[in-house]
């Protein structure tokens, strides 16, 4: 895809979850993978009001080339692309009920189980919790690198998601499916319920 149009693409799915409640004020960033570097969304910048000329640009280095400073969370989004090199988009999301399961008081309970098998196909079996950090603060950047080694989407102590895609659509799709996997999973929270099965997850993933 060439570059104005992947402005233009993070632009219209940046207001897509946005006007459908994913985000709200400035709250969410968005970073995908270009040529020499990668394209994100300014620091407090409403993800339902970009300007796709005034987007971001840093090199293959990370540093601010072009366009309005880069969100200050920038380090989450390094963190999964040094991770996990085969990525190309990555989305930062405070969406109400990841967000909810964020702040949950430590449990035996984990959370997320393998409930639906769209949450295994997009995400995979396991979404680890790095601990809360003030946001920007550097100091998360060596905690999100391990989690996501293993791993396509996290989820920040009391702060929300970060999720990784190998494209700007799939890190989209990826993040609204966690979103509804939250809900899901505080709706069924301490009751009896029925995961899926070792096996059904397996061939899940291998299909």
């Amino acid at each position: 895809m060439k570059f104005l149009e992947t402005r233009e693409e993070l632009v219209k799915l940046a207001a897509s979850l946005f006007n459908r409640g994913y985000s709200v004020g400035s709250a969410g960033n968005i970073s995908v993978r270009v040529a020499d570097g990668y394209l994100m969304t300014p620091t407090n910048s409403s993800l339902g009001r970009l300007n796709a000329g005034r987007l971001s640009f840093l090199d293959s280095e990370w540093n601010h080339i072009s366009g309005d400073a880069p969100s200050k969370e920038v380090v989450m989004h390094r963190a999964m692309y040094q991770a996990r090199p085969g990525i190309g988009a990555v989305v930062h999301l405070h969406s109400t009920h990841v967000t909810a399961l964020s702040c949950l008081a430590p449990s035996e309970e984990p959370l997320f189980q393998p409930h639906t098998p769209y949450l295994v196909m997009r995400l995979g079996e396991y979404i680890p919790l790095v601990p809360y950090y003030k946001p920007g603060d550097p100091n998360m950047e060596s905690d999100i690198f391990e989690a996501a080694m293993d791993a396509k989407a996290i989820i920040l102590g009391n702060h929300g998601s970060i999720v990784a895609g190998p494209t700007l659509v799939h890190a989209v799709d990826s993040a609204e499916e966690l979103e509804v996997s939250a809900k899901i999973a505080l709706l069924l929270r301490g009751r009896d319920t029925r995961p899926l099965t070792s096996a059904e997850v397996r061939a899940l993933m291998n299909s």
